[in-house]
């Protein structure tokens, strides 16, 4: 890191992360996860599943603190989005079934104010302005037909080229894809620390839930941390 008063460590629950004190911007990366239109506002896929989107809007001024001090000390960052292919090819039936089972009878790949729901190219499967990737490509975006981050990507191979090997996970929903992404990702031997309230699920009872499973068994899935313990340890707090 740039930042000389970087320390090695951010305070966590239940162990201070990363495990060996390896915090640096050649080892560790920020993930952004899903901070996609369809979860952030009005007329979204989110909004059709049934659920308020306040949740999810709360943690947006968290994020951009955390997103601008990381890019500020040379922490690479990652952004993914849930997505799928116009012709809905890479879409089980299954899982297009499960999506219209709510109340508006709208799924994956419905036509909706912003478009076709997480439908690659459309308005609301794209980033919320307020995050978006820095152009040029310095900032790479995932893709995903799926919930977890890995599952037909390639998003282990661009971490694996760079060296990185903690990731520190923020964005929506704490349950699902933020979730999803943490269990792949500590299957795969990354040490991961999920920040609490940069995080927000569809119901404040499921993200207190996830957040708890995290820190079970010593850290099963990683640790949790808040937004001041990584502002600090980045020697902006």
């Amino acid at each position: 890191m740039r930042d000389t008063k970087c320390q090695q460590q951010i305070a966590a629950n239940p162990y201070n992360w990363p495990h060996d004190a390896s915090l640096n911007a050649t080892t560790t990366a920020l993930v952004i996860i899903d901070m996609q239109r369809d979860f952030c506002e009005p007329g979204g896929y989110l909004a059709h599943q049934g659920y308020d989107i306040t949740l999810t809007r709360a943690i947006i001024p968290n994020i951009l603190t955390l997103l601008t001090r990381c890019r500020d000390v040379g922490v690479p960052v990652y952004h993914t989005r849930e997505s799928h292919r116009p012709d809905l090819a890479d879409l089980s039936h299954r899982e297009l079934f499960r999506s219209r089972n709510n109340a508006s009878g709208l799924g994956i790949g419905d036509r909706g104010p912003l478009g076709r729901l997480l439908i690659r190219g459309e308005a609301g499967c794209d980033t919320i302005p307020e995050l978006y990737p820095l152009p040029g490509g310095s900032e790479p975006v995932i893709d995903k037909p799926g919930k977890g981050a890995f599952t037909h990507t390639d998003f282990e191979l661009l971490l694996r080229i760079r060296g990185v090997r903690n990731l520190v996970l923020c964005g929506v929903t704490t349950d699902v894809c933020v979730h999803s992404t943490m269990r792949e990702a500590n299957d795969r031997g990354f040490d991961c620390v999920l920040l609490e309230d940069c995080c927000a699920a569809g119901e404040q009872e499921l993200h207190d839930a996830a957040v708890e499973m995290v820190r079970m068994e010593g850290g099963v899935f990683g640790a949790t941390a808040r937004l001041a313990d990584v502002l600090q340890a980045l020697g902006g707090g």
